[in-house]
């Protein structure tokens, strides 16, 4: 039986579609799940945490005592940056936003959703190292999500850790 002229061409153009539309799902599912938002002010965790050895603390203030870790006010951030690097492009961007009173409209990267409770101070108290779920900050030059947050993650760390497995833990 003869294989007829179409069949193999048209088995290869179903093959590169069902390929292309992986790869474009792949991508689609990158920029949902591992966030990296452009933000208002080139911010380095890099030079922060990696160069000078903040701790996590020093600008999250809330992580220790609040299910969140809180963004820095801008008046954390000035406490260092009236005299450090005053003149550098990204400092200056800052005390704009000094000036003006304003928030830093900072771009959230680590989001769940509503339906999840989080509690930073939970997993702080528990000796949770921040790396575990934001990656290694100290190396990043701008911050992104590095894990997927989803719930089979979380599963398998509590798992691993011997966490509270029951649903009301996370599901309120």
């Amino acid at each position: 039986m003869a294989v007829k002229r179409w069949i193999v061409p048209s088995i290869f153009f179903v093959f590169l579609s069902g390929l292309a539309l992986v790869l474009l799902g792949q991508n689609l599912l990158w920029k949902r799940v591992y966030r990296q938002p452009e933000q208002p002010i080139a911010f380095s965790h890099e030079i922060h945490v990696g160069k000078l050895n903040l701790k996590c603390t020093t600008c999250h203030t809330t992580v220790e005592k609040s299910i969140r870790a809180g963004v820095p006010a801008v008046a954390t951030c000035m406490s260092c940056h009236k005299a450090v690097a005053a003149d550098r492009p990204q400092v200056q961007k800052l005390r704009e936003f000094w000036e003006k009173k304003e928030p830093i409209p900072w771009e959230k990267i680590h989001n769940l959703p509503p339906h999840v409770y989080f509690s930073h101070k939970r997993h702080i108290q528990a000796g949770i190292d921040c790396a575990t779920c934001h990656g290694e900050v100290r190396v990043m030059p701008e911050i992104r999500q590095v894990r997927s947050l989803k719930m089979g993650w979380c599963v398998d760390c509590h798992r691993a850790k011997a966490a509270p497995l029951d649903c009301y833990t996370c599901h309120k």
